[in-house]
């Protein structure tokens, strides 16, 4: 191989010829009866989520569900969805999450686009006649293992295809890079439709482990976020940064602990040193892993654990995991001198088999790899560099792919959508960034449609963190020499119009005690002067976010709920509910 991509090449390890379910499965006939998940405080061992997942395995099997057939579990996170997941595994079929609250448009396309056969419903359970015993049917490394809809330019979702032995890289991985072992706690947090969900629920289970279920109500309630961290024993958690950022600033102001937590992984945004510095001068003793990896690449394909503060400005994103090679090419394919920027592509176990029923866009990203004919390899669309200590450095994207609260978006997407509404003759999208780092969501567009009608619109078809926070009319979009939509205009102007927004008001000085504290946490956390902050303002008009309105939470301690905020985003109605929860309380 080219010296030049000696840096590129993870630890070489024989992977196992075995799948992830068969892996479990020998933990079941090792400890039947040890804890292997907890949710709302209901536990199953080892035995009963096995035998449970084999019920629904023969279910699918009796539906016809044979080697490499789309399986849609359409649940919400709790045991049931952990046994629905090893059951199409054990069946031979292709695990498809579908998150319940995702709009029936979306859900609609992802069913379409995959093929999917056979769902899943949280409200149509499979009974419990169906037999207890291992299927054993034999399953190849080969094989499909899962599919995950990622944000596509063109308007349609992209489902990338990943394959057992690429899945079982990657959960062994973790456990090894994470130290994860037997009797140890993991938490799982993430939401279903975000690939790092499968590592969590299902890597615990390989190493007579367990998997604590997380659900989302306590994720956006930080204080009870915390309690059942500390209180279920979590040793390894996994968050974006923008939430560790909301949890240690949290933490910052109050004497508590937490726990037994050893090691805290961060994804899906670029880990800043700043945050980093912060979390060991407050969590000496706890590591971070800086986790980076794409859908494409059976998730995380590089490791950086870090035990103490960052030696420069930037935290790198470690060396590639085992059986990972990456390299880093030019415009003309070819590899950069270290230290020189070029997109990473990625090679070996990890790579994935490519976008489902999708042959052009496959063909656009997916190919051979350039050392090794035969092999797959991934162009990722990210620019990123060798240090001198041959770690990865990540220098960005190429393209309009960005990351919002760690979901990736490709924002072509939003303006297909944009565009379909009724009214509208073009679009554009940008993002801007408020001065605590919060990105926001911006669309342009031209035609005869109020801006007031949109965001409902986007609602119905796009997930919550794809639909626009602001929607400005033009007249016309301003263009660049050569007739392009002027990109760079639109995000100057988008970030005026926050400004802007931020500082205008309606008339309306808030004017009870409970309006006045409101007011003075809405500015702190969205940060906006608390003079232009009116009676009448939205939280979410105002650029709030479910992130932001756990920020608020935090600042009002018990006076207020996320689900208060979201009940009542008007800040007179809100300031009403805080006024009668403070009343009941008294009394």
């Amino acid at each position: 191989m080219d010296t030049s991509l000696k840096h590129g090449v993870g630890p070489q390890r024989e992977l196992p010829d075995i799948r992830v379910h068969q892996l479990f499965e020998d933990r079941v006939r090792a400890h039947p009866d040890r804890i292997a998940a907890v949710c709302d405080g209901v536990a199953w061992t080892y035995d009963q989520v096995n035998r449970r997942a084999n019920q629904i395995a023969h279910a699918l099997l009796e539906r016809g569900v044979s080697a490499e057939d789309v399986v849609g579990v359409h649940s919400e996170r709790h045991l049931e969805w952990l046994a629905s997941v090893l059951a199409v595994f054990k069946a031979g079929g292709v695990y498809l999450p579908i998150e319940p609250h995702f709009p029936a448009a979306r859900i609609s396309a992802m069913l379409s686009r995959s093929g999917c056969r056979v769902v899943l419903r949280d409200d149509d359970p499979v009974p419990g006649h169906y037999p207890t015993t291992d299927p054993g049917l034999a399953v190849g490394a080969g094989q499909l293992a899962y599919l995950y809809f990622t944000s596509g330019s063109t308007g349609e979702p992209k489902g990338a295809m990943c394959e057992h032995a690429g899945m079982l890289n990657h959960i062994l991985a973790k456990i090894e890079d994470l130290g994860i072992e037997p009797g140890q706690v993991v938490a799982q947090t993430a939401p279903q439709c975000f690939d790092i969900s499968l590592w969590q629920l299902v890597a615990p289970l390989l190493v007579g482990a367990q998997t604590l279920i997380v659900p989302q109500r306590e994720i956006l309630d930080l204080e009870r976020f915390l309690d059942t961290v500390v209180g279920g024993g979590v040793e390894v958690l996994q968050v974006v940064p923008s939430y560790l950022e909301v949890m240690l600033t949290h933490l910052e102001q109050r004497s508590r602990t937490l726990g037994r937590l050893r090691c805290v992984s961060v994804t899906g945004e670029e880990l800043k040193s700043e945050l980093v510095n912060r979390w060991f001068a407050r969590f000496p003793d706890i590591a971070l892993a800086n986790a980076y990896g794409l859908t494409e690449t059976s998730d995380d394909t590089n490791h950086e654990v870090l035990t103490g503060p960052p030696d420069g400005d930037r935290i790198s994103l470690g060396r590639p995991i085992r059986n990972v090679r990456i390299y880093l090419l030019d415009e003309h394919g070819e590899p950069v001198q270290d230290g020189e920027p070029g997109e990473i592509v990625f090679a070996g176990v990890c790579v994935g088999r490519g976008y489902i029923n999708d042959p052009e866009r496959t063909a656009a990203s997916f190919g051979s790899d350039p050392y090794r004919p035969g092999e797959r390899s991934y162009r990722s669309g990210d620019w990123g560099r060798w240090r001198p200590d041959g770690k990865l450095e990540f220098l960005g994207r190429r393209d309009a792919q960005v990351k919002i609260r760690g979901f990736r978006i490709e924002i072509g997407e939003i303006e297909n959508h944009v565009l379909k509404s009724s009214g509208v003759r073009d679009a554009a999208v940008v993002v801007t960034e408020t001065p605590d780092g919060e990105k926001h969501l911006v669309a342009y567009f031209t035609g005869s449609a109020e801006p007031h009608q949109l965001g409902p619109r986007l609602a119905a078809a796009l997930p919550e963190y794809m639909v626009p926070h602001w929607f400005e009319r033009r007249e016309a979009l301003p263009l660049t020499g050569n007739g392009k939509v002027d990109r760079k205009t639109l995000r100057a102007q988008a970030a005026t119009l926050v400004s802007a927004a931020n500082q205008a008001g309606e008339p309306g000085a808030p004017l009870t005690p409970a309006e006045l504290r409101l007011a003075e946490a809405w500015a702190d956390v969205l940060k906006i002067p608390v003079d232009r902050i009116t009676r009448q303002d939205d939280f979410l008009g105002l650029g709030g976010t479910s992130l932001t309105a756990v920020k608020v939470g935090i600042a009002l301690g018990s006076a207020v709920t996320l689900k208060d905020l979201v009940a009542h985003p008007v800040l007179a109605d809100l300031a009403l509910v805080i006024e009668r929860n403070t009343t009941n309380d008294a009394s």
